[in-house]
């Protein structure tokens, strides 16, 4: 995908999932209420999601968060959730997978690995996980997503507490996608030195083997 498709893809998440839902709220609070508006605005994204579902037939990272995070607002609606409630849902959901990305750390392998082999073609996490150095990346990268998804979720719960319900919806997907953009784009860094490196320790094992 080039960068001005990948720049044009951002830029649609951004309106469906940022810019319609706080121009829906927006229109919608004074005449039906705040809480009820919210969960109106709430189903824009939860219904692109399912069109992409629909389309490609698989689930990714993100179409992953707004499902689990709409079932957690529908849950709160019928407990009779509050707006603050309401915009915690994602968070929610955002904190729940950081910690299992660090909780894995504790485990023989962490949850990286396990994604390797399905998101990094020419990859055999099997086979390179005899290299103490592939383990050391693995969990390196483990600890990056655990962070960056527990910071992200972090600053919403703080932000929730501090801006109004209008403002929230405004900054909610642009810091979203801003933190995992920090993820992504250290994630490849260290990916393509970690290749260097491992490709250089598998050559030198050929060598003396």
């Amino acid at each position: 995908m080039s960068t001005l498709l990948k720049s044009r893809k951002i830029l649609f998440n951004l309106i469906i999932n940022g810019l319609i839902p706080w121009l829906g709220y927006v229109w919608l609070a004074p005449h039906i209420g705040s809480v009820l508006a919210l969960s109106i605005v709430m189903m824009i994204p939860l219904i692109d999601n399912l069109i992409h579902l629909a389309r490609h037939r698989k689930m990714d990272v993100f179409n992953g968060l707004m499902l689990a995070g709409f079932v957690l607002s529908l849950v709160m609606v019928l407990m009779g959730g509050s707006e603050k409630l309401l915009l915690m849902r994602e968070s929610l959901v955002t904190v729940v997978i950081g910690l299992a990305f660090l909780g894995s750390l504790l485990l023989k392998r962490p949850l990286i690995y396990h994604m390797a082999s399905r998101f990094s073609k020419g990859v055999d996490p099997e086979r390179n996980w005899e290299y103490p150095y592939f383990r050391q990346v693995m969990r390196r990268l483990t600890l990056l997503w655990g962070v960056a998804l527990v910071v992200e979720a972090g600053l919403k719960l703080m932000l929730i507490n501090v801006l109004s319900t209008s403002q929230m919806l405004a900054i909610s997907s642009p810091l979203f996608y801003a933190v995992i953009g920090l993820a992504i784009v250290g994630t490849i860094v260290y990916k393509r030195r970690a290749g260097v490196h491992m490709k250089q320790l598998k050559q030198h094992r050929e060598q003396f083997a």
